[in-house]
């Protein structure tokens, strides 16, 4: 797959699961995800994956400040339903990161691992979405502001004239090269941007 070379300077996310350390899939139950990962989840590069995840990793480092996140261990809630908007797209990369799943997750062994319902939607939130540890209660409610990354000026027009089958080979090469311009200034000189990925309420460990 070839792909922008900015994927792969893009922060990666470390996770510890269990689960892959139980049943073999990984010796010391270490997980790396990286942006191509959401990439080919979602079968697309754009701001809202990479919001996504940039969500999830400002999330696992507030939940985990000291320690390696356990993935299989976040719940995460939506203030939007399932279907509305891009909500789901953003729940796919979320959960992929941070093995929270809905009713067709997996439902654990003996008791242990199980990854089903850690994914509500329509919840009432102060923000877009929030994680909580359900080993603590400890969780953060975390929201995008794209605003602070806006697309090239020319990025709407060249669309307007692919959707109408009026752009030029060129024309939409260079629609896709400011596209994901846009995504690479959020993932690389913005990652950590506390006006992008904002947190509006942070909730302390109940232990």
């Amino acid at each position: 797959m070839a792909y922008p070379a900015f994927f792969d300077q893009a922060p990666s996310i470390v996770v510890h699961d269990s689960l892959a350390e139980f049943l073999g899939a990984s010796s010391d139950g270490l997980l790396t995800y990286q942006y191509i990962d959401a990439v080919r989840l979602a079968g697309h590069s754009c701001p809202t994956v990479a919001g996504a995840y940039l969500m999830a990793r400002r999330a696992l480092l507030t939940l985990f400040p000291d320690q390696t996140p356990e993935r299989g261990t976040v719940k995460v809630s939506f203030s939007a339903p399932l279907a509305e908007g891009v909500t789901g797209v953003i729940a796919s990369v979320i959960s992929l990161v941070t093995g929270a799943a809905g009713a067709g997750g997996f439902k654990g062994i003996g008791g242990k691992f199980c990854r089903q319902d850690l994914l509500h939607f329509a919840s009432d939130l102060n923000g877009q979405v929030m994680f909580e540890r359900i080993d603590n209660g400890a969780s953060v409610h975390l929201a995008t502001r794209m605003h602070q990354v806006p697309a090239d000026p020319r990025t709407g027009a060249l669309l307007q004239k692919i959707l109408a089958g009026l752009a030029a080979p060129d024309e939409t090469r260079e629609f896709a090269v400011l596209w994901q311009e846009r995504v690479k200034k959020m993932l690389i000189e913005h990652a950590d941007d506390p006006e992008l990925i904002i947190m509006t309420t942070v909730k302390s460990s109940n232990q």
